[in-house]
């Protein structure tokens, strides 16, 4: 093979320089520049092809081993295949860490073995490992190349060439994390447990079992160098080892759910894309929808209400959208029917979400017919900048607005088979608002002609506002169960003091109340220790033991994109402290509109969610809850 590959060169080293005498300098430059190209087009497909395996199509390591051949730290063999269950040799895994970690300094010399020939082809490889820190050798100086490596052994080697030490004491973290500790040798223990920490380690199937000393399969080994490379969103969530992480066989409820706007995306915009996004949503094992039907001043359904006080039934389209037809979308059909209906025949829930609540477009026909309704700040303006759009607010207090208000929510109840009615921080009251003659008047009334205070933060002041909108929450609430009682109120709101201080939206208090069947609280967080201790708040733990309680975690905006590796630790981190589930803001951005191929981002939450599992029963957990 060598002698025919030498011959071959010289052959075609003769043809170009017979090529450059007979055409000249011209045509050898025309024919490099046709080479170049040529090189060009096919590398990409060459490379392509080399991450395509025959015989790991729906494994679980599939996302795994494919990125990393991509990255050309692993390959697989001539016949196409992978072989995912075939052993691993210390000499195959030294090549492996060399590829994987090449700018790993030494801070050893030596690692020549008495077994390891220079001309043997890990040679390179192996003294590289031993002088890095991952491998060591044997008694009587051999590696023994062609051993085949333990599982205990190939994580161990990773947390010592990674410098990875336990922060926790070793024996809590490792029985937190395993049924077979038994098992584990002595000197491996303080490394297993760091490699814990870091998120090292991947158990399939059982991700409570370490079989330390079973021989790890190259899917294991690619499993732990996807995790020590960081390559985001390629292991199932549920086999990566944590403390307290529960039996594989415990069957869970949880909630995965998603808001569906008219906003930066086109999902409702027609028949066909509601069908495509429910169908994909359930082929990713989702259980919940929320799509908006009320905001920019106007319903998202076919609304007798909505036509008259604003003149109009429906609409999809935002104005932000200036290019399209205000008109899409609606002609003979009704979304939220559709996605009702779709949903229901998938086993997703739906659950209309009124985003804008009191709040309005300042331009909108809803604040031009009805300027009465709004209210305004102590200076008597009524608009109010959110991010470069000029709102108006409705007042809350008013009767004819809560009866508007009411009056759409239970349009919807009775006109719909939804699972719930959605309200967020919208349905309050910015705190610098409430100055208008009608509610000054109200607070004069219920004080003894006192007018409120000109501080709109004071203490008094915010109480009493928060206290008038959890007073008409009562009542909607009342006429949702009045008519329908296994339909539930949820609300998703931004974390309490926050809700409190800036909305008036007192949901911790509506929670005690019994006003909330479903609370998801947005926590819309990059930093992971401000994540982390809203999760801890009081109030959210308060909730927790009332009613199950997800989070809202932000997958990207159109202008930010987030990446796979916080959303999947955002999720992990919640599901390790036990709450009822996730919802994601929002639909586009879960695969698109982000910084990670399309496919790349499904097959993460294809991982996130790899089986089915139905929300939280959040009606029976409030009935317990009520009874204790």
């Amino acid at each position: 093979m060598k002698r025919f590959l030498q011959n071959s060169f010289t052959a075609c080293a003769d043809g170009l320089v017979w090529f450059s005498r007979a055409f000249g300098r011209k045509a050898w430059i025309i024919f490099l520049f046709i080479l170049g190209i040529t090189v060009a087009v096919l590398k990409p497909t060459i490379a392509q092809a080399q991450t395509r395996f025959n015989d790991i199509q729906g494994t679980w390591a599939q996302p795994c081993i494919e990125q990393l051949t991509q990255r050309q730290i692993l390959s697989g063999y001539p016949d196409g295949s992978f072989k995912p269950n075939a052993p691993v040799t210390r000499a195959e895994f030294a090549a492996m860490l060399g590829k994987a970690f090449p700018d790993t300094p030494a801070i050893r010399t030596g690692g020549k073995f008495a077994d390891v020939s220079t001309n043997y082809w890990a040679s390179a490889a192996i003294q590289k490992a031993y002088q890095t820190g991952f491998l060591a050798g044997y008694p009587g100086g051999v590696f023994n190349p062609t051993q085949n490596i333990p599982r205990v052994q190939a994580l161990v080697s990773l947390a010592s060439g990674l410098k990875y030490v336990p922060v926790n004491p070793t024996v809590d973290t490792l029985n937190g994390a395993f049924s077979d500790v038994a098992g584990i040798p002595e000197y491996s223990r303080s490394a297993i447990a760091a490699a814990i920490e870091k998120g090292l380690v991947v158990n399939y199937p059982e991700v409570r079992k370490l079989n330390s000393n079973q021989l790890a399969s190259r899917a294991d080994v690619a499993a732990f160098l996807c995790q020590a490379t960081g390559t985001v969103g390629s292991i199932p969530a549920q086999y990566i080892a944590k403390v307290g992480t529960p039996p594989s066989d415990t069957a869970k409820a949880e909630l995965r759910g998603v808001w569906l706007t008219n906003i930066d995306s086109n999902v409702l915009f027609s028949s066909q894309n509601v069908t495509n996004a429910i169908q994909r949503l359930k082929e990713l094992n989702f259980n919940t929808v929320y799509p908006t039907v009320w905001n920019w001043g106007y319903t998202l359904y076919p609304s007798q209400v909505a036509e008259q006080v604003t003149g109009r039934a429906v609409r999809l389209v935002t104005p932000l959208d200036a290019s399209l037809n205000p008109d899409l979308g609606v002609q003979g059909r009704d979304m939220l029917k559709e996605m009702v209906e779709q949903g229901h025949q998938n086993g997703i829930r739906v659950i209309p979400w009124f985003e804008f609540g009191f709040m309005a477009p300042a331009d909108s026909e809803l604040a031009k017919r009805h300027p009465d309704w709004l209210t305004q700040n102590s200076k008597g303006v009524k608009t109010k900048k959110e991010g470069t759009h000029d709102r108006v607010w409705l007042n809350p207090f008013k009767p004819e607005v809560q009866q508007f208000i009411q009056d759409l929510v239970v349009e919807i109840v009775n006109n719909y088979d939804v699972d719930g009615i959605q309200f967020d921080d919208h349905f309050g009251l910015p705190s610098d608002l409430g100055y208008d003659p009608f509610t000054i008047e109200l607070y004069k009334k219920e004080h003894q002609g006192k007018s409120p205070s000109t501080n709109p933060q004071d203490a008094e002041w915010v109480r009493w506002r928060a206290n008038k909108i959890t007073d008409y929450l009562t009542k909607v609430f009342r006429a949702v169960k009045d008519r329908k009682p296994n339909v539930i109120l949820s609300v998703s709101p931004n974390p309490q003091k926050d809700s409190y201080q800036f909305f008036l939206a007192d949901w911790a208090n509506w929670e005690r109340r019994g006003l909330v069947e479903e609370l998801i609280v947005q926590i819309y967080r990059d930093s992971f220790n401000t994540f982390i201790s809203e999760l801890e708040q009081p109030e959210v733990k308060a909730a927790r033991s009332h009613i199950p309680v997800g989070i809202g975690i932000l997958t990207g905006l159109r202008s930010k994109p987030i990446s796979l590796s916080q959303i999947q630790k955002q999720v992990d981190a919640v599901r390790q402290r036990g709450f009822a589930g996730v919802s994601f803001f929002f639909y586009e951005t879960l695969w698109n509109n982000a910084s990670e191929p399309s496919d790349q981002r499904q097959a993460a939450f294809r991982l996130l969610f790899p089986m089915p599992a139905e929300p939280p029963d959040l009606l029976e957990a409030l009935k317990s809850s009520k009874e204790d």
